[in-house]
């Protein structure tokens, strides 16, 4: 018989929450939906957008231990676990370190999103900000801690992030009529006389007046201008080819008509991605995910704050407060080889990185023991996972927790794709 802390040193399988957002991909066509159904053994609803896995301890989607495979469908739900309360009980997997500076939770939270159309113009409040919304509206945000993120590419994906560079919005101004209709002539002859050798930092005032004017404009203004926008570019589409922000802003507008966040998407880079790059976002930067899927990890939080290109309540003067208003295109990840088969994604935020290991048919990998905790996707293919106390069969779909000062052992039956997410190797050092 194994003793309790023999099973707190055993890969936990999981259980994980889904989320049928209305921005996720039909069912047919969302790596959400078929690992769900996988992970789950559940059949999927063809009726639903899938758009959103969980792979962690959020109480907004929690992950559940899957220890009784055996029962049927409904013993087996009555009989789950969450992993957040199996942590609470055996505190020591996620390692001495992890403990002290983060308490008896999962730092990181770990995702799979679909995304069939675009997320809301967002961003996530830092520490001291997520408090105080927490305190003041808990009902809208939900917890107390801050978001930043990562997404991974697994397909080609789509995003908005950031604010272009003084010499772009200089030629965005100039050159898009509508938006020095919504800012004002004023500000825009403001925008257009600032001498870019001032520097960033002197121009962050103007840009933050600026985009709340913007994005403060009136509803039926705000979709007045729109109307001219996409009717002067669908015009100019028939003579000249369009730029690929203005097909961008044509595409928002048949998503969001109407919605302030098409014209406000002038404003921010537009970041393309290949599978294998990733994007990383801190506090109060703004952002919205446009189409693709990926892999996604955050510090364990679900607060956004929203200001457009969504149904959902908006909270323009918080976001407008609250960004850092940096300028110049984002920063992008490309993964660091740790063997021949893996590479790593290192972001500037404690809280997590993600690994990507793709393993031949026949091969072998090690991942070695490490001092926090790992989740662990089988996004491919079938294989072996070994621990020195345990061996699992894996295949696509499996999610597993695995504890810390774990050396986990993957061999491939068949050609594996395996994403694992831990606490940031940096934080140890």
């Amino acid at each position: 018989m194994k003793t309790r802390q023999q099973e707190s040193r055993r890969v936990q399988r999981l259980q994980c929450a889904v989320h049928n957002y209305d921005w996720g991909l039909p069912a047919s066509a969302s790596r959400v939906a078929s690992l769900h159904g996988l992970n789950s053994r559940v059949s999927v609803d063809p009726r639903k957008p899938y758009a959103e896995l969980w792979m962690g301890t959020h109480d907004s989607g929690p992950s559940f231990l899957d220890s009784n495979k055996g029962l049927g469908d409904s013993n087996r739900v009555a009989a789950l676990t969450s992993l957040k309360s199996w942590v609470l009980q055996n505190p020591g997997v996620l390692g001495d370190k992890v403990l002290e500076n983060w308490g008896c939770d999962l730092p990181f939270l770990f995702k799979v999103l679909s995304v069939g159309k675009a997320l809301s113009i967002q961003a996530h409040p830092d520490k001291e900000l997520a408090a105080i919304l927490h305190r003041t509206h808990p009902n809208i945000y939900k917890d107390a801690n801050h978001k930043p993120e990562m997404a991974l590419a697994i397909t080609d994906f789509e995003a908005l992030c950031g604010f272009i560079s003084l010499e772009e919005l200089k030629d965005v101004v100039s050159s898009v009529p509508e938006v020095g209709e919504l800012i004002g002539s004023s500000n825009k002859d403001r925008i257009l006389h600032f001498n870019v050798k001032d520097g960033q930092e002197k121009f962050k005032p103007l840009l933050h007046e600026v985009f709340t004017k913007l994005m403060s404009a009136d509803k039926d203004i705000v979709a007045e201008v729109i109307s001219k926008v996409k009717n002067r570019l669908q015009s100019q589409n028939k003579v000249n080819l369009l730029t690929d922000k203005e097909l961008l802003v044509l595409r928002l507008e048949e998503q969001f008509p109407g919605d302030v966040g098409v014209i406000s998407a002038f404003f921010f880079n537009y970041v393309r991605l290949k599978p294998g790059e990733a994007l990383y976002i801190g506090a109060n930067e703004p952002h919205a995910y446009l189409s693709g899927e990926c892999i996604e990890c955050m510090a364990t939080s679900d607060n956004v704050v929203r200001a457009g290109l969504t149904p959902k309540l908006l909270d323009v003067q918080t976001l407008c407060s609250m960004l850092t208003y940096k300028q110049g295109y984002p920063e992008i990840l490309e993964g660091i080889s740790v063997n021949p088969f893996t590479k790593r994604y290192i972001p500037p935020f404690d809280e997590f990185e993600v690994d990507h290991c793709g393993l031949p048919q026949g091969g072998s990998t090690a991942f070695p023991a490490v001092p926090g905790p790992s989740i662990f996707l089988v996004m491919a293919g079938q294989g072996t996972m070994r621990t020195d106390i345990s061996e699992e069969i894996i295949a696509e779909g499996d999610v597993f927790f695995a504890p810390a000062d774990c050396e986990i052992q993957l061999t491939a039956k068949t050609e594996l794709q395996i994403y694992r997410a831990g606490i940031n190797s940096n934080f140890f050092l």
